[in-house]
């Protein structure tokens, strides 16, 4: 994997956004930009390269496209792909960085007082981050700002380095899941990750238990001493997230939403959406109304 660095002591320059959806057979033109473009997957496979590398963009991927390299379409995409995508440019130089000089430059920000002072964030040329939602939900907000009349850009260009830097810290915080990490640590690292992926069914703290083969009273106290979080909340967390995230670039019925991820009690989705964002889901969803559909 390659990755680029690059320093965000001043926000980057936020130049456009948009969502591209097709109702056709589609391929990607060729071009060369003279900006950043990212890319997030959000429906079926885009197919695109840039270079000599080929990508396959699925839902929850994000791929950054660098400025003076050719990308193009390899082969047709299916009708209904979608994707976010936004451009930008930096003020500061960026630098390419292989595995092993990621390593290098990683295993600095593992002294407690470096990450605060850090002003560089760090992006895999392509790569799935564990919580996608975060970022698509930032993507909703820069783009209703970068539609909306305010009077000056710099709104977006602090909301474009934010999804950067979450973008950048996801990746972070999952390398520093490594080999030199305790056991248990690894455990709770993948007891998180299976949360993620089974946080739209019906999941509670019986099944994660019974799964990882613990007592579920000894996983409840162990969970709350790694992370701060009670279990139960964690889950209730991760649901709400993804809501968010279908509240903003969906249209379906709050009912809906809720069955989708895993609470089939509209009335108690509800409650439980308005104790953790301190608003009601049709709240969140017109906060962020404005999109931007186009044929890129």
């Amino acid at each position: 994997m390659k990755y680029i660095r690059t320093n965000i002591g001043k926000p980057i320059e936020f130049l456009s956004c948009g969502h591209f959806v097709t109702d056709v057979p589609w391929t990607h033109s060729k071009r060369c930009l003279d900006s950043f473009e990212v890319i997030i997957g959000i429906e079926k496979c885009l197919y695109i390269s840039q270079g000599e590398e080929k990508y396959e963009v699925n839902p929850g991927d994000v791929l950054v496209l660098l400025p003076g390299l050719v990308h193009e379409g390899y082969r047709p995409c299916k009708e209904g792909v979608s994707f976010f995508w936004f451009h930008f440019l930096t003020y500061e130089s960026y630098d390419r960085l292989d595995e092993d000089a990621l390593a290098k430059e990683l295993d600095k920000l593992k002294n407690p007082d470096s990450p605060k002072s850090c002003s560089d964030i760090y992006l895999p040329l392509f790569y799935a981050p564990a919580s996608i939602e975060r970022a698509n939900i930032l993507f909703q907000q820069l783009q209703h700002i970068g539609m909306s009349n305010y009077y000056t850009r710099q709104a977006a260009h602090y909301i474009s380095t934010l999804l950067l830097i979450e973008l950048s810290d996801q990746m972070i915080n999952h390398y520093q899941i490594s080999p030199d990490k305790s056991q248990g640590d690894r455990n709770i690292a993948e007891i998180i990750e299976w949360i993620r992926i089974h946080a739209l069914d019906d999941i509670s703290l019986s099944d994660i238990a019974e799964h990882f083969t613990y007592n579920k009273n000894y996983l409840s106290r162990y969970f709350k001493k790694k992370t701060g979080y009670n279990l139960q909340e964690y889950i209730n967390l991760m649901k709400i997230s993804k809501a968010k995230d279908l509240l903003t670039r969906s249209s379906q019925s709050i009912q809906c939403i809720a069955d989708k991820v895993g609470i089939h009690d509209e009335k108690y989705f509800m409650r439980l959406f308005k104790k953790y964002e301190s608003m009601t889901p049709t709240e969140y969803r017109k906060a962020f109304y404005r999109i931007h559909l186009n044929n890129h």
